[in-house]
């Protein structure tokens, strides 16, 4: 499996992923800049890191949305290839069409930076086949923009079609708070309708070691090996 993890200027979470991938699932891991281009043949999976990509001027991901290396993200995800975006790399793909719907500033109006317990709605992608329907895992989220927002039809689009892949489902000290940022239908990740794009708020990367006391994100990237040693297609 070969990984390419995009580089904007202001990207934080591109080291870890790139760890991830190279170092405990010991696979190709490369980096690319947002002013390089690439080809779909280049890389199998292509992921777009957390951060705060250009300052997040005007709006997160805003600006990342429109740069070079964002023609060769499409182009890849037009034949089909997978995309990650985690954090800011959600926030990107939404701003590029990509995914539907935005992001609108959290609830309190405040950065959030802790645990959530988010809820797996869908294993039938191929981010997500190693979890289980309705297990509910512990992931690290931090922004400030990651109240999910769409439209009435876009939101029974992705309830019909399956597409909302994870949910917020508790945080605080008793786990008893639904959602920490009130998004919509209390959507932390969805997928497109082809499958082969998911964007999630919710840092698995910052979740794949023993060392980091929780491993629960690492069956997401394990998943993704999955997908491809089984000669699974969309």
């Amino acid at each position: 499996m070969r990984c390419a993890v995009i580089q904007f200027a202001g990207s934080s979470g591109d080291g870890d992923c790139c760890h991830v991938f190279k170092n405990i699932l010991g696979q190709s891991a490369d980096y690319v800049f947002h002013k390089e281009t690439f080809k779909p043949a280049d890389f199998d999976i292509v992921v777009l890191p957390g951060g705060a990509s250009h300052g997040d001027y005007l709006r997160p991901g805003a600006l990342s949305a429109h740069t070079k290396v964002m023609e060769s993200v499409k182009e890849a995800a037009n034949s089909g290839k997978l995309i990650l975006g985690i954090g800011n790399g959600f926030q990107i793909l939404l701003e590029a069409g990509l995914l539907p719907g935005t992001m609108l500033i959290n609830k309190d109006i405040k950065f959030y930076a802790d645990e959530v317990l988010v809820k797996v709605e869908n294993t039938a992608t191929p981010f997500t086949n190693l979890y289980k329907k309705d297990e509910v895992i512990r992931l690290i989220l931090s922004c400030k923009y990651g109240s999910y927002f769409a439209d009435a039809k876009t939101i029974e689009q992705l309830k019909s079609q399956n597409k909302i892949v994870l949910t917020y489902c508790g945080f605080g000290k008793n786990g008893d708070e639904e959602d920490p940022v009130a998004s919509m239908e209390n959507i932390a990740a969805i997928a497109n309708q082809e499958g082969n794009i998911l964007g999630l708020m919710p840092h698995p990367e910052r979740c794949a070691e023993e060392i980091l006391g929780n491993t629960d994100g690492l069956r997401m990237f394990q998943s993704i090996l999955q997908y491809f040693e089984g000669g699974k297609t969309l």
